[in-house]
């Protein structure tokens, strides 16, 4: 039985209102969390991946759209999980997936996928599943889902 997911509808009005986002978000990240990222270029995926990341200790300017190296992978400091951030746009099923060892990889880490419809099936299943989309020029409407109730009390603190 599938539980009911839990959807939050948010709204960013700017960029650094999806990082700060992203930030929230990164608080409550575990290691072996998986969050799926869709939206259409220039949404602000990776906007709201370097939010994440500077959440988990990590210097979000080192963070940029992994789109050709598929996966990169960012050490967080000592006894945080790391952040694995990955741009499955040039894969083109989830079968793709078997050849980059991500498994190997993401042990230990956040892992978070941008273009995630392109693989998502060939992942466990996500934790968090996040669209962003536009609203003008840098308005973005968000929508955060997520099906385990553990993640109730999570997404409540970004309401």
């Amino acid at each position: 039985m599938v539980a009911e997911p839990c959807i939050l509808h948010l709204r960013s009005d700017s960029p650094e209102a999806t990082r700060r986002l992203g930030e929230r978000i990164g608080r409550f990240l575990r290691a072996g969390d998986i969050v799926l990222l869709r939206g259409e270029l220039g949404a602000g995926k990776t906007c709201l991946v370097r939010g994440v990341a500077r959440a988990m200790g990590i210097d979000p300017e080192d963070v940029n759209s992994p789109t050709y190296v598929l996966v990169n992978e960012y050490p967080a400091p000592t006894g945080q999980p790391h952040l694995a951030h990955m741009d499955a746009y040039r894969l083109r099923s989830p079968e793709d997936l078997d050849a980059l060892g991500l498994e190997q990889s993401t042990r230990g880490a956040v892992l978070i996928v941008e273009w995630a419809e392109r693989v998502a099936s060939g992942l466990a299943p996500p934790t968090l599943e996040i669209d962003l989309r536009h609203d003008g020029e840098d308005r973005r409407e968000i929508t955060l889902r997520a099906r385990d109730p553990a993640w109730v009390e999570r997404l409540a603190d970004l309401n």
